[in-house]
């Protein structure tokens, strides 16, 4: 059994922004029966996004990064979003479905590709809660410890939650046939993180010449809404960056922009690095 993650550590001094990465792996377990070809499955794969975020690490940040496929289990699910229709067995616990579930991209996804199942067999009761204690719940758990450890240490922390998306959207996605804009950050229409921070973090992509959107068409989901609390000093928000900019998304390989997006990455992370320590010495209650 692989690790259910991979956390990179910070290289200087750390500061409390832990960057996440839920979909940056596309290792499905070969014991498992699918039936989706690859190129299906690789297109819920959030493509080299870890890799794109690395210098946050020189930056002061922790990385941390799935290493199980979203189809498998996606970490940025609620643990109660499970679709009774993979199951072989009623589920025994409670369970809350979300559009996402409807639309067969719930805790474990139905569909890889609209009318592209994964899955060539309902699923066993046991095998999904295989799923939930060896990858969901080690990530789940690694990541709160990362934040807990520093808001204890600081006072406050600053999280964000790293994806990539397909430059126009599909039948299962709520934008369907729309070309998407550079970057969207969600905050969950500003209820996980505070908007000037949100709005801080737009103008920077701006300014690095990228188009950003807020909230539209994604508002982010299980992983900034579980880990934030503003009033607290928790602040959560999802970056998704479209894929035209870094990859060939027919082919799944990286082409010449994939060094920019990485280096504006990097630079984004700077002065997020920097505003973060200048709260932090402005905040007298603030441990700098």
């Amino acid at each position: 059994m692989t690790s259910a993650y991979s956390l990179y550590t910070p290289t200087g001094p750390a500061i409390p922004l832990i960057i996440d990465s839920p979909h940056s792996s596309n290792d499905f377990p070969a014991t498992v029966p699918i039936c989706a070809p690859k190129v299906a499955l690789d297109s819920g794969w959030d493509a080299w996004v870890d890799e794109l975020w690395q210098g946050a690490i020189s930056e002061g940040a922790h990385l941390l990064a799935a290493r199980f496929h979203r189809s498998y289990i996606d970490a940025n699910r609620s643990m109660l979003d499970i679709d009774a229709e993979l199951l072989a067995q009623p589920w025994p616990g409670p369970i809350a479905t979300s559009e996402k579930t409807r639309a067969g991209m719930g805790l474990i996804r139905r569909y890889a590709l609209p009318g592209i199942p994964v899955y060539d067999k309902r699923l066993s009761v046991a095998e999904v809660q295989s799923r939930l204690d060896h990858y969901y719940l080690p990530y789940h758990r690694r990541l709160k410890t990362l934040l807990d450890e520093a808001h204890a240490r600081f006072g406050a922390v600053w999280h964000i939650d790293c994806h990539s998306m397909k430059s126009v959207g599909n039948a299962m996605n709520t934008d369907a046939g729309a070309l998407r804009p550079d970057v969207v950050i969600g905050d969950v229409d500003h209820t996980t993180a505070l908007p000037e921070f949100s709005l801080w973090l737009a103008d920077q992509f701006k300014d690095l010449g990228y188009h950003v959107s807020i909230n539209r068409p994604y508002k982010g989901a299980e992983l900034v809404k579980a880990y934030s609390d503003p009033a607290a000093r928790r602040y959560s928000l999802q970056i998704e960056l479209n894929r035209r900019l870094y990859m060939n998304e027919q082919g799944f390989s990286k082409h010449e922009g994939f060094m920019l997006v990485q280096k504006h990455l990097h630079e984004v992370a700077k002065r997020t690095a920097d505003y973060i320590r200048a709260k932090l010495k402005n905040s007298p209650d603030l441990a700098p």
